[in-house]
This record gives structure tokens, C-alpha cells and sequence, in this order.
């Protein structure tokens, strides 16, 4: 298991049982100095059970920023109860970390198995990430990130961005 996942996983697990933060350590590992955005996506059977994250840095590393977003994605994502103990040893987690976005002109910039979207207009903003099952094209996942902003799904004059992620599992 990849050190971001197992991060996730022991972080929901001592937030679900203790109601406790992991700890920052003393040293903390080159790979978590870094900052970036972060995206925590837990499934259970397959089927999304939550996914919080965070389009740029909130926190002073992706130790924190991990933790932070796996904790959010456990307890607070509003499509989902929160987590029970019980369903702790059937959850699968990823961990996404986030490239900065870059603003796109045209649809033909993009590709949805390779960039997420995210589409702004005014203090609206939806995101949605790369290559996520049943999203079959480009304009299914612009519209689906309108969606998740509150934007019509024909509304056009919206500023696109586009990221990568490196994706852990």
C-alpha cells in the first residue's frame, strides 16, 4: 500500500475510533513535504462512499492535507451518513494528488481520461476527476462538474480549467 493510502486509511481509522488527529511526526518523510491538492476517495463494495478534497493547498504539507481531506471524506461529504467502525475494514481508499490548473479555451484542450475539469463562473465552481467510471466523454464530464456547481449544464460562458493527478490506490 502506497504511504498517501495507508495515511488515508490510518487517519479515518483513529478519527472513526478515537475521534483523534494522527499526529504530525517529529521527521515528516520527504514525500509528504510537498503541497499540493488532494482529493480522498473511499469506496465500499466498489461504490463511492465519500470523496472530499481540495483543489489547492490548504494545509503546510500533503501530510496534513491527506489527513485533512480523508477525514473529510469519511465524515463529511454530504451525499453520505458518515462512516460507521464497522464498515472500516471494507472500505478501499485513493488518494489523488492534484497538478495546478490550467485554464482551457476549447473542449478540445481536454480529455477525460486523462485531465479533470473544473468549471467556474462567478464564485461557482465545480471539479471532477480524471477518469471516473461511467464518464464517457469530455462533455459528460464538463456538464457533470456544471452540475456539481450549480451552473445550467447549457451555459457556456464558464471558464474551464484543466488538472492532472497522480493517483494512488
Amino acid at each position: 500500500m502506497h504511504p498517501y493510502v495507508e495515511l488515508a486509511k490510518k487517519a479515518v481509522e483513529e478519527y472513526s475510533i478515537n475521534k483523534k488527529y494522527l499526529p504530525k511526526p517529529k521527521i515528516l518523510p520527504q514525500e509528504f513535504q510537498k503541497r499540493a491538492g488532494v482529493f480522498v476517495c473511499l469506496k465500499t463494495f466498489g461504490n463511492l462512499r465519500g470523496c472530499i478534497g481540495t483543489i489547492f493547498p490548504t494545509k503546510d504539507n500533503l501530510y496534513e492535507e491527506i489527513i485533512k481531506n480523508a477525514i473529510s471524506a469519511a465524515t463529511e461529504d454530504p451525499r453520505f451518513e458518515p462512516i460507521k467502525i464497522d464498515e472500516l475494514d471494507k472500505i478501499e481508499y485513493s488518494v489523488d494528488i492534484l497538478s495546478e490548473p490550467i485554464r482551457v479555451k476549447d473542449y478540445s484542450e481536454l480529455d477525460h481520461k486523462k485531465y479533470g475539469v473544473i468549471v467556474q463562473k462567478g464564485l461557482r465552481r465545480g471539479l471532477l476527476l480524471p477518469d471516473i467510471e461511467g464518464v464517457n466523454s469530455v462533455s459528460e464530464q464538463v456538464k457533470i462538474a456544471k452540475l456539481k456547481a450549480g451552473i445550467a449544464p447549457d451555459d457556456n460562458d464558464v471558464e474551464i480549467y484543466k488538472f492532472t493527478v497522480q493517483r494512488y490506490k
